[in-house]
């Protein structure tokens, strides 16, 4: 197993699901800045008002602060990850063939069957796969906008050791 396979494989999920992922990152980006802000913790805000009360009990001052501190740095960390996947799915949107390269080259060949938007293949070990090539993000490569009936046979190249990435051959047409 490599591990350029398993980064691909990883960032070919955003890249096969680039609408949902530009809304579900775009939104999902302020919740996360927000919550990363150094005054939002947990209890901050009745904190604050039992400290302007003389209501706050100073026994445990600074309890809590080292794990505000691994909470905000943790928001953070998930914020600029999905900052990743917007700009991955954006990329993808537009055409850029993010991972279909590296799965065109590095893949394994199947025969499949298109059904829609759904792509069966059964892989060298056996076992069959279906999943999804949508309409705004297609797994095609290297003609991206290539036509497949949807009834026909097909040629898919996918990753060994992680089937769910694969691209469909738009250079073998139908078989």
């Amino acid at each position: 197993m490599s591990i350029l396979d398993t980064l691909i494989w990883l960032v070919n999920f955003p890249a096969s699901h680039g609408y949902a992922m530009v809304f579900i990152g775009g939104f999902s980006i302020l919740g996360l800045f927000a919550m990363s802000v150094r005054g939002d913790v947990p209890g901050g805000a009745l904190r604050r008002i039992r400290e302007r009360e003389g209501l706050l009990r100073e026994q445990h001052p600074r309890r809590g602060e080292g794990a505000a501190r691994v909470m905000r740095l943790g928001f953070r960390v998930l914020a600029f990850l999905m900052i990743a996947n917007v700009v991955i799915g954006v990329l993808s949107l537009t055409g850029v063939p993010v991972t279909r390269a590296y799965i065109y080259e590095h893949g394994e060949r199947a025969s499949a069957t298109l059904d829609g938007d759904w792509v069966t293949f059964t892989t060298h070990e056996g076992v069959e796969y279906t999943l999804e090539s949508n309409f705004f993000t297609p797994a095609v490569y290297p003609d991206r906008d290539a036509y497949f009936p949807s009834d026909g046979q097909i040629s898919v190249r996918y990753l060994k050791d992680h089937p769910q990435a694969f691209v469909i051959d738009s250079t073998q047409g139908r078989r």
